[in-house]
């Protein structure tokens, strides 16, 4: 005999792919009608039901989706409604969260709020995933150089002044100091000289989301991205266990500006002393 139960079960699973299915169809219409009455706000809404009831759909309906994606957020951004243009873009991104185009167009809106840090970020991502979308890399390279001040390059190809703060760090490690604390890393260079001299645990911090980036690619291109641990913080803000295991036998630091101060490498230093690294025998 038929079970019954499990007959009822299938025809009602069948009901509600067969409600799915007109659901999305009559939303698909929706949308496109709002596109063109230009009610983005609208249309916008039903793209994301649709895509929300029919991930398979992505595909297909993307482009359409970023275009009316980007008009609602012109619209919000004229309405000075700024907290639901985030909004739609943190859903889009949720959607298509590895799409260079949705990333360099909000780059492109913090960019203009005045986000640049965070505007980096964007551009960033969105050239890491197409390194041939032009846009975003014209993005990237206008925004660097807003926030990557022109003194870095003349002190990294400072050869003296490196080689000094080389011998410094690897005598220090070969002292006996195997845990070393980076403290406003930038590009990372004096984290991979303590890697280098032979530490056997290196943590390098950085306040600045560009420069924090910029470490990581830095990092990486050395092949140290798994034995340098970078943390996007201000030193004062790093808590033991929760950011590094243990407090380290060694702190190097290079937060000293033309009037020396200006970093705020007295506070670093105590609170380094007070809290990260460990008390002299």
């Amino acid at each position: 005999m038929p079970n019954s139960n499990a007959k009822f079960h299938c025809n009602h699973r069948g009901g509600q792919e067969a409600g799915r299915r007109e659901l999305v169809s009559r939303s698909l219409q929706s949308a496109q009608h709002c596109l063109e009455d230009q009610d983005f706000g609208t249309a916008y809404a039903h793209y994301l039901l649709v895509l929300n009831l029919a991930p398979e759909l992505k595909a297909s309906v993307k482009e359409t989706f970023q275009f009316t994606l980007f008009k609602w957020a012109e619209e919000l951004d004229s309405l000075a409604r700024i907290q639901d243009l985030f909004n739609c873009y943190e859903q889009a991104l949720e959607l298509y969260p590895n799409d260079e185009v949705i990333c360099n167009s909000m780059g492109e809106h913090l960019f203009r709020m005045g986000f640049r840090d965070e505007a980096a970020g964007y551009f960033h991502k969105a050239v890491k995933l197409n390194p041939d979308f032009a846009d975003a890399k014209e993005n990237f390279y206008r925004i660097a150089n807003w926030l990557v001040e022109r003194w870095h390059f003349i002190m990294l190809n400072d050869t003296k002044r490196n080689l000094t703060y080389l011998n410094a760090i690897e005598n220090a490690v070969r002292s006996g100091c195997k845990s070393v604390l980076d403290i406003g890393t930038g590009t990372g260079i004096l984290s991979m000289f303590a890697k280098k001299a032979g530490a056997s645990s290196v943590y390098a911090c950085e306040l600045s989301k560009t420069m924090y980036e910029l470490a990581r690619d830095v990092v990486a291109a050395n092949n140290m991205e798994r034995e340098i641990k970078l943390l996007h913080l201000k030193s004062l803000d790093i808590e033991i266990p929760k950011h590094i295991p243990e407090r380290v036998s060694l702190v190097v630091t290079e937060t000293v500006d033309a009037g020396l101060f200006g970093e705020g490498i007295v506070e670093s230093l105590i609170h380094a002393w007070e809290h990260l690294l460990l008390q002299p025998m």
